[in-house]
């Protein structure tokens, strides 16, 4: 009996995945991204200084990050601005790492920059690092939340918690986007909160000032009452 093989489906796949390959086979390109996973916009001028190459190479990459749709452009009176297309960008590449052949720095070679990144960050609107999955595991070992699939579903004693921290699970979970997400991180090797209750997360804390962000860059610090207040709701023992 011959056999039949079926290929329009993985050939349809093929262009998409070759072109996602090429854009970030770039450095430049992948430091313009990585800089951009805040979710804050930057000019080409200050995209350039982050990713060490000129203006004129900067603006290269720009236009075919923009043309796939990855990145848009806003224009602020003489300036114009790039952001990440959307959340989805950030939530999809950022774990790419995990597969790239990253391998961990040396504790003598890690710098502070670095070390600050793998305490806490913001994975586009979200918390990653060691604080962002300390809080899962917080989550789930107070059964506040438990394994569905990919993603976390809240249990009634979380949504006791969300209340209490002004978050509604209700009408997060009416959004069109993601509910709770597992988002693997690509530092600690384990899930973070993502989705639509992993942005209400951050932003309650934010709002609380239990956590800080600088004026630019990814970094997330703790504040005291912030260590205070994770200490209480999530029993976490923070640095």
């Amino acid at each position: 009996m011959s056999e039949h093989y079926v290929y329009d489906r993985n050939m349809d796949a093929e262009p998409s995945m070759a072109s996602i390959g090429a854009l970030l086979a770039t450095p430049a390109r992948a430091s313009i991204l990585s800089a951009l996973f805040d979710g804050r916009a930057l000019t080409a001028t200050e995209l350039a200084y982050l990713a060490g190459v000129s203006p004129q190479t900067t603006s290269s990459h720009l236009a075919k990050l923009v043309d796939a749709r990855w990145l848009v452009a806003e224009i602020h009176g003489r300036h114009r601005y790039y952001r990440l297309a959307g959340r989805e960008i950030a939530e999809a590449l950022e774990p790419l790492v995990l597969i790239a052949g990253h391998r961990p720095v040396p504790a003598r070679g890690r710098s502070p920059a670095l070390e600050s990144l793998r305490n806490a960050r913001m994975c586009y609107d979200h918390l990653a690092g060691r604080l962002g999955v300390a809080i899962t595991d917080a989550l789930l070992r107070q059964k506040q939340i438990a394994p569905d699939g990919r993603d976390f579903r809240v249990t009634k004693r979380g949504t006791r918690l969300l209340r209490s921290l002004d978050i509604d699970p209700d009408r997060l979970a009416g959004e069109r986007r993601i509910f709770a997400r597992q988002c693997l991180d690509w530092s600690e090797r384990r899930p973070h909160m993502a989705g639509a209750l992993g942005a209400a997360l951050a932003t309650a804390f934010l709002e609380q000032g239990w956590i800080t962000r600088p004026h630019k860059g990814r970094q997330v610090f703790v504040s005291d009452r912030g260590t205070a207040a994770f200490a209480k709701i999530f029993g976490l023992t923070l640095p």
